[in-house]
Formats: C-alpha cells, structure tokens, sequence
C-alpha cells in the first residue's frame, strides 16, 4: 500500500472512531436527561407518559396526607391553574411545607396520579425553577390563588 492509501485509512478509521465516540457521549446524556413540566403541561398531554420527568410547583395547603405506615405521603402539586395529584414513598426533606415550592421526579400513572422516587424542597424562599415561576406568575395574573397561603 501507498502511504497515501496508508493516510486515508487511518484518516476513515479515526472518523469512525470520532463518530461512534459522539453517538455514545450523545445516547448516555440522551438517557440521563430529565425534563420538567408544570402540572398544566401534563394535564394537557405534553409530558412523556412512559419516561420519567420533573413536576415542579407548590404544595397545594391542606392536601399533605401521612399514611399509616409513617413514609408514603400524598400531596397534590399545583401552578394555580391546574392541580396533579402525588404519591411519594421516602423520607421528606425538611424544607418541604404546604404552599411552598416543589419539585418531584417521577413517572405519571395512567390514572394521572405522579409517582414520585425524589421529592427536592426549594432551599431558598427566592429560588423556583423559571418555568414554575412563569406558570405561577401567569395563573396569578388569572386570579386563581385559591388553596395557597399568602
């Protein structure tokens, strides 16, 4: 073989083998990747039904229920304009309260019931996820607050 053919060889190996690093680097972060969506996203339909994903919003006041068992919760996540009920098995953190901020990872069930694996409280009382904060914003510009404290 020539040393041209020899470097056009290696040229197309070393391709290849960029390719095929790229489609495993792209397929692990494609896996890894969790979306987030408000409570009236995913009654409209736009959350994945068969993957995990994020809700995030506030815990409605008044729909914390403890179980017997003293470590399966419901509570129900809400954007103001919308409400999805929540089951979550686990230790809750300390932070998490009824009428602040939440954000639950997790699969929906076919009766719209999200159940949850990890339950994160907001830390600070200024931080929210951007698209919770529109989505509050916008259904408190609708005036519907109802079921949250002031």
């Amino acid at each position: 073989m020539r040393a041209r053919h020899q470097r056009l060889v290696l040229l197309a190996t070393g391709l290849v083998a960029l390719a095929i690093s790229v489609w495993l680097v792209l397929s692990a972060l494609k896996k890894n990747m969790v979306f987030f969506f408000t409570p009236t996203q995913v009654v409209a339909g736009e959350a994945p039904s068969q993957q995990r994903f994020r809700l995030g919003g506030l815990v409605e006041g008044g729909s914390v229920q403890r179980q017997g068992d003293g470590v399966t919760v419901s509570f129900t996540v809400t954007d103001l304009a919308q409400r999805l009920p929540v089951r979550y098995r686990g230790a809750l953190p300390d932070l998490f309260k009824e009428g602040k901020g939440v954000v639950v990872q997790g699969r929906l069930l076919s009766d719209q019931v999200f159940v949850a694996d990890e339950v994160l409280a907001k830390h600070d009382e200024n931080y929210m996820p951007p698209e919770a904060a529109y989505a509050l914003k916008k259904a408190s510009a609708d005036g519907k607050t109802a079921g949250l404290p002031r």
